[in-house]
């Protein structure tokens, strides 16, 4: 029983299943937690609707982890999310009563299907849940953030901004991971972006953000970030990767500024001088949004193992697209394809063969996944961020 409990353990995933979750369930803990301990509510923002959401996100995917009874990778994931709320200032004193308030959320929540098994099973579960990120963050020796000095920002279409930095000491990442940052625009708001190239030890970093509707900090970024601008970023999550020597071939789907990590882990494989054979498929809604494809075009041309795809829904550029860069390659990269991404992708397959990394927005991921399972994609071979998605 406990964690053995496969029904137990997908009721309590349900409990962070949208849209209950992030309404519910997510903010039942938070006020239980806050009333507790007064002193944590001036540690996060003043906004918590994206704090509720990511939460519940990471909640309903360890929870649907431990369902399935894998426990390396939600383990390692809830270590990552200990070290990082450092950031907020949370100490190992502090999780006992988010323990506490977490269980009376859920039986709240859950209280018509609430059983002696299923309380069994969420002491169990919230015990290895704040343990895990307890002692990893007890034990965590590193810095609890890096700041850095916005050195360029450059806007790539209407919606869109390169950002690259000058941290004050190299943040030790690998290619493929996300990190938050606090821009000082939104002070103790985080958001997640992933570093467009990998490592330097120089301490240089770069994000493409998009402005999201209603979101405050990309909009702050997008519209408002100038040079000298001094911003915080968290330690590194995620496990994106190309595995080398599998021998399989490799298929990644970008969304927007979903190219970003994949962008980090190409320029990445550039090292080797054999590699799996990548192919991109690159998607935006207008051909002008298709923002990175010159610096795509000149990777390709110098590495025979990389072919690009762009696709975009429209096949024309709005009226406002003059106003910004355009990022027609030369000829020689793919021809432009029109469509949704999920459907251009899953028209040629399943792609069952290849390691599949899929990065975007949600509703993207969501549809790519769904699109080529239905081709036969088997699970085990796809990669994507379960804060994303």
């Amino acid at each position: 029983m406990g964690l053995t409990d496969r029904t137990a353990l997908q009721t309590l995933q349900d409990a962070f299943a949208a849209p209950h979750g992030p309404e519910l369930t997510v903010q039942r803990f938070l006020t239980r937690w806050f009333a507790a301990e007064p002193g944590v509510r001036a540690m996060f923002p003043a906004h918590l609707n994206p704090l509720r959401s990511a939460f519940a996100q990471a909640l309903h995917w360890v929870y649907g982890q431990l369902a399935a009874q894998r426990s390396q990778e939600p383990v390692a994931f809830l270590a990552q999310l200990g070290r990082d709320h450092r950031k907020y200032g949370v100490t190992a004193g502090h999780y006992p009563a988010m323990r506490a308030a977490l269980h009376a959320a859920l039986r709240d929540q859950l209280a018509a299907a609430w059983t002696p098994t299923l309380e069994a099973t969420a002491v169990q579960s919230l015990r290895l849940i704040t343990g895990v990120m307890s002692s990893a963050a007890d034990t965590d020796t590193g810095p609890a953030w890096w700041d850095g000095t916005v050195v360029e920002t450059n806007r790539a279409s209407r919606d869109l901004a390169v950002v690259r930095l000058q941290l004050d000491q190299p943040l030790p990442y690998h290619p493929g991971q996300y990190v938050q940052v606090e821009v000082p625009q939104c002070p103790r708001s985080w958001r997640y972006l992933s570093p467009a190239i990998p490592p330097e030890n120089s301490g240089g970093i770069e994000f493409h953000v998009r402005a999201v509707p209603g979101g405050l900090v990309s909009t702050a970024i997008v519209g408002e970030t100038r040079p000298g601008d001094r911003w915080r970023i968290s330690s590194p999550h995620g496990g994106l990767h190309v595995d080398r020597d599998s021998g399989a071939d490799v298929l990644m789907v970008a969304g927007s500024t979903g190219l970003a990590p994949l962008r980090a882990l190409i320029m990445d494989l550039t090292r080797w001088g054999q590699n799996p054979r990548v192919h991109l498929f690159f998607g935006a809604r207008y051909p002008c949004e298709l923002y990175d494809l010159p610096t795509l075009w000149q990777i390709a041309a110098h590495n025979p193992w990389l072919s690009v795809s762009p696709v975009s829904e429209y096949r024309r550029d709005p009226p406002w697209a003059p106003q910004f860069p355009d990022p027609t390659p030369p000829r020689g990269l793919h021809v432009r394809q029109t469509g949704r991404l999920p459907e251009v992708v899953s028209s040629y397959g399943g792609w069952g063969d290849r390691q599949i990394l899929v990065c975007g927005g949600p509703a993207m991921v969501h549809a790519t996944l769904a699109a080529l399972r239905e081709r036969g994609a088997p699970d085990d071979r796809v990669q994507h961020d379960p804060l994303f998605s």
